[in-house]
């Protein structure tokens, strides 16, 4: 008996030689290259406008994947006993960006630029879903810290607390006080932004960028996965990318900067978009996050993984905020 992914290959008019398992997904090997098969969770719009804006970028030679329809009216194959639908994809063996050299960074930063650059070209319409609300990071830091001062609550009203909560307690003051000043200088940010202004912050954003996306293929960078494709502030793709790598680089300040300057030096950042850059960064981010971890897992039963990445960020606390100061004396500077 076939299994599912296979019986999904027939209906597609490749002839297939091998496959092989992959993360999460098939690798295909097949008369008109080399495929990946994977689940798609979105919707059929949604992968309609993906293959609409992929297909741009692959007519404009940048090397990104490119998604292959099941026929003249599909993009998606369907699995109708699971109800599951799987796309079809051009698939880049290689070597992922590696976190730990300064060159696959600023390389995968200068790409990052050059995405942005290119979608700003792309002439069709932008549909509605795709789109962010205006004051939609606004919203998220407003959540974000109602549900930190709910997990603050919560540990301060149990009578025994353990390691982590004693932790947590510990530097809860001062976290809540930067999600607190951070919310307010966005909030006074996007008040005070002109229209002109804030239209050419917003662009097509990748919407995971990160060194799992970053492929070194034949010599050059490809993209991939770009199922969370958002239309948002363009900052947000460099920003995420950034928090990761500088946690693994303890704050690096001379790293982190390269890295504006890498992306500056293809993309130009208006000072409107350094200070929405800061304020991303700046915003506890990590800190919620464990916190968020911990509300919503078995609290009977605490991870040493969790007290860990506390313990982790408490240690580069310092160093990240002396990156902040840099990146706030740069921004004043623009």
């Amino acid at each position: 008996m076939y299994n599912r992914e296979e019986e999904i290959l027939e209906q597609y008019d490749l002839e297939i030689r091998n496959t092989a398992k992959g993360r999460g997904a098939l690798i295909c090997d097949t008369n008109k290259g080399t495929f990946l098969l994977k689940s798609f969770r979105g919707s059929k719009e949604r992968a309609e406008f993906l293959y609409g804006i992929l297909n741009f970028l692959y007519k404009q030679g940048f090397l990104a994947e490119v998604m292959y329809p099941l026929d003249e009216e599909n993009i998606l194959a369907r699995d109708e006993i699971n109800e599951i639908f799987y796309c079809m994809k051009t698939y880049f063996p290689g070597k992922e960006c590696d976190v730990k050299n300064r060159d696959d960074i600023l390389a995968a930063v200068k790409k990052l630029a050059g995405l942005h650059n290119l979608t700003k070209c792309y002439e069709q319409g932008i549909p509605e879903f795709i789109k962010t609300s205006q004051d939609g990071l606004i919203h998220e830091y407003q959540r974000h810290n109602r549900e930190l001062n709910k997990v603050k609550n919560y540990i301060r009203n149990k009578h025994r607390k353990n390691d982590f909560e004693i932790l947590f307690m510990q530097v809860y003051t001062s976290y809540q006080k930067q999600a607190l000043e951070v919310t307010t200088q966005l909030e006074q940010q996007m008040a005070g932004m002109k229209e002109e202004v804030n239209s050419q912050m917003w662009g097509l954003c990748h919407g995971d960028y990160n060194q799992h996306n970053i492929v070194l293929f034949q010599g050059e960078w490809a993209l991939q996965n770009f199922e969370q494709m958002s239309y948002d502030v363009q900052v947000q793709d460099l920003a995420n990318f950034m928090r990761k790598i500088l946690e693994k680089h303890n704050w690096n300040t001379g790293l982190g900067m390269e890295m504006i300057m890498a992306y500056d030096g293809v993309r130009k950042l208006l000072p409107e978009e350094l200070e929405q850059l800061y304020l991303r960064l700046a915003y506890p981010h990590k800190y919620w996050k464990i916190a968020n971890h911990y509300y919503n897992s078995r609290k009977s039963w605490i991870s040493g993984r969790d007290i860990e990445k506390l313990q982790k960020i408490m240690a580069q606390e310092e160093q990240r905020k002396q990156f902040l100061r840099m990146l706030f004396h740069f921004t004043s500077q623009k």
